[in-house]
């Protein structure tokens, strides 16, 4: 279980799965041609890997995974269908660099804190600070490096794309306003 914060508890599930999960175990390939929108991947989620998962995951859950976290192919179905599924973050051991450079594009965060998934068996209350760069478990606390502001921000607007369209158009404005 997850809390948002002490003041504010709001528990979530916090799903866990093993090292070498990939794109396809993500996100089936026999897809990828036919589900490009959100609304078109959530249903197929996990699908091979964890039934259950698309039926029953909610905004602010967690995911816990071992190493090399979305090995295989370039797809950005997992992360984008990940993102819009609500996802807080995923704390891994490790991640396949192409899936975390989806990721980030598409605003979903993601952590590398190997003692925090070897500690957390699926039981303990879980809480996650992304900004301050800890993640607890029944109380322990695990730290991780701090994530740049970019990727917060990245974030924080949406995604790469909404990132960048806002700073588009925030140069645009202070063009015109110093006109």
């Amino acid at each position: 279980m997850a809390t948002e914060t002490a003041a504010t508890p709001v528990v979530n599930k916090v799903w866990k799965y093993g090292n070498n999960v990939n794109t396809d175990q993500l996100f089936p390939g026999k897809y990828t041609y036919t589900c490009s929108k959100a609304p078109d991947i959530l249903p197929h989620l996990l699908e091979d890997l964890d039934p259950t998962f698309a039926k029953n995951v909610k905004r602010g859950d967690i995911l816990f995974v071992g190493d090399n976290f979305g090995c295989g192919s370039s797809r950005e179905q997992p992360a984008l269908g990940l993102y819009h599924a609500g996802i807080k973050c995923i704390v891994g051991k490790s991640f396949a660099r192409i899936f975390y450079r989806a990721a980030i594009n598409q605003g979903l965060i993601l952590i590398e804190c190997a003692p925090a998934v070897d500690a957390f068996t699926g039981t303990e209350e879980v809480n996650v600070d992304i900004e301050g760069g800890t993640v607890s478990i029944a109380g322990k606390a695990f730290t991780f490096p701090r994530l740049p502001p970019q990727i917060l921000a990245i974030r924080d607007a949406g995604g790469l794309l909404e990132y960048n369209i806002a700073k588009l158009r925030a140069k645009k404005a202070a063009a015109t306003g110093s006109s």
